[in-house]
């Protein structure tokens, strides 16, 4: 006969209920190492215990499989009608009611012309002026102030501007082969 933690007989069926309490393994104490295998073989178990549960699907039939495949298209295709519509809604909305929060619209859109300031290099052809248009703007990587510039030839019907001034010129459609922008006003007259 087993004896208790106060030294007290047992009798044989009480001695063996607390031992089947203790025998069993609690997962969190197993000690053994787990078997190390290979992802194909890991592959080819978990298809096979599928397999074993009867997971698989029964063999079809080239139609039933096309039926399929037809259907699943048929959904997606609807799917993709249906977001089509909703953006589509979306943009009516908006252009009808408030300007939605985007940034704000570039210099040359349709229908604006660019316009640009610069000094005025040379006007010794007829009613043509070429204007230079100097950039400065910040390197985004390097941060080093990077200065460039650009000649235009500018079409100037009353040959108002001349070498050294300053002038507006704005945009507009090919006047020859060269010019493609036109006078719009002399802002500062040279010295």
């Amino acid at each position: 006969m087993a004896e208790t933690e106060n030294n007290e007989p047992q009798t044989p069926d009480e001695a063996e209920a607390p031992a089947a309490e203790t025998t069993a393994p609690e997962p969190a104490a197993q000690a053994e190492p787990a078997e190390v295998v290979a992802p194909k073989e890991r592959r080819r178990r978990a298809r096979a215990a599928k397999a074993a549960q009867g997971k698989t699907r029964a063999p079809r039939s080239a139609e039933e499989r096309h039926a399929d495949r037809v259907t699943d298209r048929r959904q997606k295709a609807d799917a993709r009608r249906a977001q089509r519509t909703q953006s589509r809604e979306k943009a009516r909305a908006a252009r009808s009611g408030a300007e939605p929060e985007t940034t704000p619209p570039r210099e040359h859109g349709p229908g604006r012309q660019k316009t640009r300031q610069g000094v005025v290099v040379s006007d010794r052809a007829d009613k043509t002026i070429t204007v230079r248009i100097d950039v400065t703007r910040r390197h985004r990587r390097y941060a080093k102030i990077v200065r460039t510039s650009s000649t235009l030839h500018v079409h100037d019907e009353a040959n108002d501007a001349h070498a050294g001034d300053t002038v507006i010129v704005r945009e507009c459609r090919p006047m020859s082969r060269l010019k493609r922008w036109r006078l719009v006003e002399v802002v500062q007259r040279a010295e």
